[in-house]
């Protein structure tokens, strides 16, 4: 990582909330992840790693169940 991409990571947060109820455990958005920030615990989509999370928000995107909202903190 360049250290622009370092300073980005240090100044950007984001929010990944997940709607246990609509999340049929898939699995799209863990293997479109590509920082590792979910995995399945259960059968549903948890958040385990929310620091590496860039917002690239492919989790997001191919989620067939729109379970998975990327949110920029803006805290």
């Amino acid at each position: 990582m360049g250290i622009i991409e370092t300073m980005l990571a240090k100044t950007r947060r984001f929010k990944v909330e997940i709607k246990e109820a609509w999340c049929k455990g898939c699995e799209i958005c863990v293997a479109f992840c590509p920082k590792q920030v979910l995995s399945m615990g259960k059968g549903i989509a948890k958040v385990i790693n929310l620091e590496a999370c860039t917002g690239c928000q492919m989790c997001e995107m191919y989620c067939p169940d729109f379970a998975i909202k990327v949110i920029k903190d803006e805290t």
